[in-house]
């Protein structure tokens, strides 16, 4: 079995049946204990890699390949850090929110980038083209709002000439963008702090 974890985020994956898996909850549970955790029952499960994980805001799941017979492991950003990122850029589209569109522009483009810097390293494209492309209509329906009774042939015309969101200082971050570079496995060649030690190390600790 492995373990990967960042703060108190973990999985366990076991290379076993479904009941080595499950013979790990009391282990587990023994492991955290001295250290003043316990196990979330309702946040905790398990399951195989075919049917798929959450973790980190990713979704982990083993698929088979497109045209293939073959199977891999396949990492894009979940259903729920998805809505998380819809949801911020609806609050942050709010007609009232800003007076100006720069400033809207300026607010906006850390929060897109961010975001897809975090997950251009999985299958994310198609999920950064459907961010874009939502982000883009939030932005012109604030634009709209903001000159209404502006028919779209000259709203278009002199706001949106090559489809493109700016206003001479500041342009709307493009998610579509993001050069997308799949995490490829390192095995050993990434040191781990559990690394094995010699016994005499480990008694010269110890003392």
């Amino acid at each position: 079995m492995k373990i990967i974890r960042y703060a108190d985020d973990f999985v366990v994956m076991v290379h076993g049946s479904r009941a080595d898996a499950e013979a790990l909850w009391d282990e587990v549970a023994a492991v955290l204990a001295p250290m003043g955790l316990r196990l979330s029952v309702e946040k905790s499960r398990v399951c195989h890699v075919d049917d798929g994980l959450d973790f980190l805001g990713f979704r982990i799941q083993r698929k088979v390949k497109p045209g293939t017979t073959k199977k891999y492991v396949y990492t894009w950003p979940s259903k729920k850090a998805l809505a998380s990122i819809v949801g911020k850029v609806r609050m942050l589209t709010r007609r009232r929110r800003h007076r100006t569109l720069a400033d809207l522009l300026h607010h906006l483009t850390p929060v897109l980038r961010g975001w897809c810097d975090y997950f251009r390293h999985g299958v994310s494209k198609r999920t950064f083209s459907y961010l874009g492309y939502y982000t883009w209509w939030k932005v012109v329906t604030w634009m709209r709002k903001r000159h209404h009774g502006l028919g779209w042939g000259v709203f278009h015309r002199r706001f949106l000439p090559d489809w493109q969101v700016n206003d001479g200082t500041a342009t709307l971050f493009r998610p579509d963008t993001v050069e997308v570079t799949r995490y490829r496995y390192r095995g050993a060649k990434i040191d781990t702090p559990w690394a094995w030690r010699k016994p005499e190390s480990v008694t010269a600790a110890m003392a």
